[in-house]
């Protein structure tokens, strides 16, 4: 549903609208889609009813957001069987209506013009003010799947909610007010402002954009701009919310194909390289005009598209770049910590090309405990220390990380004995190992098991040094 209703919408932005509302009554078991565009005179409104209206091969508008003359019709009877079209262009109004019932019952292609009374009487045409037109979906026999009561219910929720997120991203350079010849959009649903999904982050000013390249296929220019998005960590944690409720970050990288701003398909690397940790932060942004349908192989529906040969090469060269950078930010995150941390618990050492990460026995924590032991229990704890890194679950660490990495915890802490903690490390470290107030922070920021709690740690050192 959310792809047929995106094609309805590129109708009312190629008619200039700036405001566009999609209604779902559930009392008249009714869909329907109405704009303030520029609406269309009765001629029109019976063309735009005729499948393959347009002819594909002939140069459109550079607004115009239509391919082939068939999404209307197609779009619609993929969701209901009875289509109805109202527009008020210029004082006069127009209604025509396919219903596929008719149709199959008088064995006949016939579709219907309707009168004044009738047009009065079709639900929300009073929405449509000085110019504009309204798409009604009824017989909806698609979307309920059979489904009644709470479930059907349900089940509807869940795929206007679909629909919310697909035309938040679909249409976020619009939403956003980036197209240069076109006014800034508002997409309601049920009253509901949809919020543009900015695939890129580009708000937040860690996220690397690299510089923009062009490839000129058939005369005509493809534009190329690759971003490196921000570690998660460095996103707020409604932002986080925002991005993980929508997006993935491995399965969403890859190339985001734009035309004439609309997004068409996305996180796609076109088979040049697979998908993996190297590149997940990676994206780039590619825009191309309609004059270039062809050549990029758009489909029916406009969800699909493959770059031409020239792009595919460009951009070969461009994931070559990036996938360094993607993975820098990864690294960096670990570099830094144990930059900032004079003894670490964990140590990660690189040896001939082979990663291993082993606990630091020279750690404060484990030469106090070492200390007050027999050459026997040394010997166990040694044992120990040597077999908890071996038995690290890597994979299992790797795949929570890398689907929720926010919700990765290592331990649940409980404030009432936080302070607790802190005395027993106090006793069991001063003074024989800590001589400084930085000095035992460092330690304490080193478990990590105050991190969520600054503020009672600040206060435990300034009462207790």
């Amino acid at each position: 549903m959310e792809t047929a209703i995106a094609d309805l919408i590129d109708n009312s932005i190629t008619a200039h609208a700036t405001e566009i509302e999609v209604v779902y009554d559930p009392t008249q078991e009714t869909l329907v889609i109405y704009d303030n565009g520029e609406g269309m005179s009765p001629s029109e409104v019976l063309s735009a009813m005729k499948h393959g209206a347009a002819n594909p091969g002939e140069a459109r508008a550079i607004h115009d957001l239509g391919r082939f003359g068939l999404g209307l019709k197609t779009a619609s009877f993929s969701q209901c069987r009875r289509l109805t079209v109202a527009s008020l262009k210029k004082g006069t109004r127009s209604s025509v209506e396919w219903d596929l019932d008719l149709v199959d019952t008088k064995d006949d292609w016939i579709v219907k013009v309707l009168d004044d009374k009738e047009l009065q009487e079709l639900p929300y045409i009073n929405e449509i003010h000085e110019n504009g037109t309204i798409v009604i979906w009824r017989n909806l026999d698609r979307l309920y799947e059979g489904e009644t009561g709470i479930k059907r219910e349900e089940l509807v929720s869940e795929k206007l909610n679909m629909v919310e997120k697909h035309l938040a991203l679909v249409f976020h350079r619009y939403l956003a007010g980036e197209i240069k010849r076109h006014k800034k959009l508002t997409i309601l649903i049920n009253g509901h402002k949809i919020t543009p999904f900015d695939p890129f982050c580009r708000n937040y000013s860690e996220t690397q954009h690299l510089p923009e390249e062009i490839v000129r296929v058939n005369g005509s220019k493809v534009r190329i701009q690759p971003y490196i998005l921000p570690h998660h960590s460095k996103l707020s944690a409604a932002d986080y919310d925002f991005y993980k409720n929508r997006s993935d970050f491995i399965s969403n990288q890859g190339a985001y194909i734009y035309r004439n701003g609309r997004l068409m398909a996305w996180g796609d690397w076109f088979r040049i390289i697979p998908k993996g940790e190297a590149t997940k932060l990676a994206r780039v942004q590619i825009d191309f005009t309609n004059c270039m349908d062809e050549v990029w192989t758009i489909d029916i529906k406009k969800s699909k598209a493959r770059p031409p040969l020239e792009v595919r090469n460009r951009l070969r060269q461009i994931i070559a770049r990036i996938s360094t950078r993607s993975t820098r930010v990864h690294q960096g995150r670990g570099e830094k910590l144990y930059d900032e941390i004079k003894s670490p618990i964990w140590e990660r050492y690189a040896d001939q090309g082979n990663i291993r990460y082993d606990l630091n026995h020279d750690h404060p924590l484990v030469q106090t405990l070492t200390n007050i032991l027999d050459k026997e229990k040394k010997t166990k704890l040694k044992i120990l220390l040597e077999a908890i890194p071996s038995a690290l679950p890597l994979e299992m660490i790797y795949s929570d990380y890398s689907t929720c990495p926010k919700s990765m915890s290592t331990i649940e802490s409980d404030k009432d004995d936080i302070e607790e903690k802190m005395l027993i490390f106090k006793n069991v470290l001063v003074p024989e190992v800590v001589s400084s107030p930085e000095d035992f922070k460092d330690i304490l920021r080193s478990t990590r098991l105050f991190e969520d709690y600054p503020d009672i740690v600040d206060n435990f050192i300034q009462r207790e040094f």
